[in-house]
């Protein structure tokens, strides 16, 4: 399908793109990026993220994905691909402190950017309520009993407070909700960032839980980030409901996978890295 459209790429090198969920993702000689919908449902969400994408490029410093939606044979997309790799806990652990300086208040700019969009605007062209976590009983009851035994206590208390956790006092933004290092692409060599990418998660929610994802690469790098946005926006941000949203976060989707002896061993170790880190 590619090449019928665009012969010109006939001799190019073709990869296939790790499995996704959503698309077969087609990397095209290292710069285009293409991405075929499994089915219907993936269809709608790979349109409704090229209308947001062009709705947010225009508004933000840092570079997101150009695309462009082609309907025949079937609805696929193509983009150019942001160079760079990933953000990995051992590329962000290894950078001079100018480095990660850098990538903080690229990333507290590109939020405090992004926050500014006008939720309408957005909502018209395909923006929705990103998706809930479990309920706090359901992660208790499925996630506790796979968690190493000496971590119980501190989950148990971390899901008692979100229970009672208040509505966010900054209450609810359109925002990206999915910002880690593996939807980043990296410049390890200028230790800077040339752009993110992935899209489909983004949505509405509420603005303190768009500070947690980045802990997936590095608690250093939310605190970094989170006071940049404070500098850039004026916006004060409580960082005990960060880290109590971090920890239900990775409690949530360990919850999710518990037959997935990789997922619960991967899940427990994200919780004691947070519990280690995290004041009792």
């Amino acid at each position: 399908m590619i090449v019928a459209r665009f012969p010109e790429l006939a001799g190019a090198s073709f990869t296939l793109a790790p499995r996704g969920w959503d698309s077969i993702a087609v990397e095209v000689d290292g710069r285009l990026v293409f991405k075929f919908p499994r089915h219907a449902a993936a269809q709608g969400r790979l349109e409704t993220e090229a209308r947001l994408l062009g709705a947010i490029r225009p508004r933000v410093m840092l570079a997101v994905p150009d695309m462009t939606l082609f309907t025949e044979p079937q609805v696929f997309s193509r983009h150019e691909k942001l160079l760079g790799e990933h953000l990995t806990p051992e590329l962000y652990a290894a950078m001079s402190e100018a480095g990660k300086a850098c990538v903080g208040h690229q990333l507290a700019r590109f939020y405090a950017e992004l926050h500014t969009l006008d939720d309408s605007a957005m909502a018209a062209v395909g923006a929705g309520p990103i998706g809930p976590w479990l309920a706090p009983e359901a992660i208790g009851r499925l996630a506790l009993p796979v968690l190493p035994e000496d971590l119980r206590p501190r989950a148990g208390e971390a899901l008692v407070a979100f229970a009672a956790l208040p509505p966010d006092p900054l209450g609810t933004t359109y925002g990206f909700f999915d910002g880690h290092g593996w939807n980043m692409a990296f410049d390890a060599a200028a230790e800077r960032l040339n752009g993110v990418y992935d899209f489909g998660d983004s949505g509405f929610g509420e603005l303190h839980q768009e500070f947690i994802y980045s802990s997936l690469t590095s608690f250093d790098l939310t605190r970094r980030i989170v006071a940049g946005y404070e500098a850039a926006t004026g916006r004060p941000l409580d960082r005990e409901r960060i880290r109590l949203l971090t920890a239900i976060h990775g409690l949530s989707e360990l919850a999710e996978a518990v037959d997935d002896a990789a997922n619960v061993a991967a899940g427990g170790a994200r919780f004691r890295r947070w519990a280690d880190a995290t004041p009792g």
